[in-house]
């Protein structure tokens, strides 16, 4: 009896511990839906097509296809962080509306297997595929379907000759958007096809607005002169400054973010190390200079950092005549070629820093 008492005791308590677990486990994913932290680069991406920044053209031509002209197969270029994703994924979210956007969109960018062989079987079948002209919430649809190839100019040639034909056969149900950084990549035969734009590097201006707002949003406290170096450091790559902008934010831990924590997250040499670098080159001691170089590969700056530092303060240098700042940079040019095909730093860098410095000695 007492075994039977027990037996239905033991019974009766897993109900209410799997209440309990239900009702702990409901509350922690509660916890965990209130903090959930997103890189600021995907918080602020543009959800509307009016959101993005400096594309007037580009802008434009997707506002038309949203009252509702016809969209082009279209092919997006210029430099990193100027908005060519953002532009296309906030497009395809206005036309299509949050349900039908994971259906109608095939995005694939240079992580994923884009070879000959997918492009024939994954791209074609999804291009294959036909729609309907409604959305669940009453407003109208495109009948097609939007193909993203992001960064197209790492696809093989072969691929993108495949893509050529399937382009051109399912036009009444599939658009295309290839984006690339060089447009000289792709092959004649797809850019043809396409409506190109470019995208312009953005302005300081457009680029400091949109960082004092991501900065009064966050409660940053970052100064007009400490945005304005922001912007400098990430040369026109406005992903590039707003993840400086939340890893210094993170590394000040509440302070104002200065324009040396900038520095040593953006991995820019320091202006008093080029300086230095230069006094060594004018005393005409090679002793100095290859100390200088030392002290700098062991402080772990990157060579490739030096090169294009040390060309912005050349070119802009007074003192030098024509002359020499052609040699000197076409000695940039030899070392940074060099560098890409895996050469010794110290080395290169005594080599560069020798040439800077019988430049700089020599009488004009």
């Amino acid at each position: 009896m007492q075994a039977f008492l027990k037996g239905t005791s033991i019974s009766t308590k897993p109900p209410l511990t799997k209440d309990r677990g239900v009702a702990a486990t409901a509350g922690s994913s509660g916890e965990n839906k209130k903090v959930k932290h997103v890189p600021w680069v995907e918080k602020y991406r543009p959800k509307c097509v009016d959101e993005v920044a400096f594309q007037e053209e580009v802008v434009a031509v997707l506002k038309k296809s949203l009252e509702g002209a016809d969209l082009p197969n279209l092919l997006f270029y210029g430099p990193p962080g100027t908005g060519k994703t953002s532009t296309i994924l906030a497009a395809a979210r206005e036309l299509f509306g949050p349900e039908l956007f994971r259906l109608r969109v095939l995005e694939l960018n240079a992580s994923d297997e884009r070879g000959i062989q997918v492009v024939r079987e994954k791209v074609k079948n999804f291009a294959q595929l036909t729609v309907s002209g409604s959305r669940s919430d009453g407003k109208p649809c495109p009948p097609f379907k939007i193909v993203i190839l992001d960064e197209a100019d790492s696809m093989t040639s072969a691929a993108q000759a495949a893509l050529r034909r399937t382009m051109e056969k399912e036009s009444k149900t599939t658009r295309f958007c290839l984006i690339c950084n060089y447009i000289s990549r792709i092959i004649e035969p797809l850019t043809s096809r396409c409506s190109k734009f470019r995208f312009k590097p953005l302005s300081d201006k457009t680029q400091q607005q949109r960082l004092l707002d991501i900065a009064e949003k966050e409660n940053v406290k970052i100064s007009n002169e400490g945005i304005a170096y922001l912007v400098k450091v990430s040369e026109g790559d406005l992903r590039k400054a707003i993840t400086f902008l939340q890893s210094a934010t993170r590394l000040t831990g509440g302070k104002e973010v200065m324009e040396k924590v900038i520095t040593d997250i953006a991995g820019v040499i320091p202006a008093e190390a080029i300086d230095g670098i230069f006094a060594a080159c004018q005393s005409g001691s090679f002793d100095k200079l290859e100390a200088v170089v030392k002290e700098l590969i062991d402080e772990g700056h990157a060579a490739t950092q030096l090169i294009n530092q040390l060309h912005d303060v050349v070119v802009e240098n007074d003192n030098l005549s024509d002359k020499q700042k052609s040699i000197i940079t076409e000695k940039l040019a030899e070392v940074d070629k060099c560098l890409a095909d895996g050469a010794d730093e110290h080395l290169q860098l005594i080599g560069l820093c020798a040439t800077l410095m019988q430049q700089l000695t020599q009488n004009c």
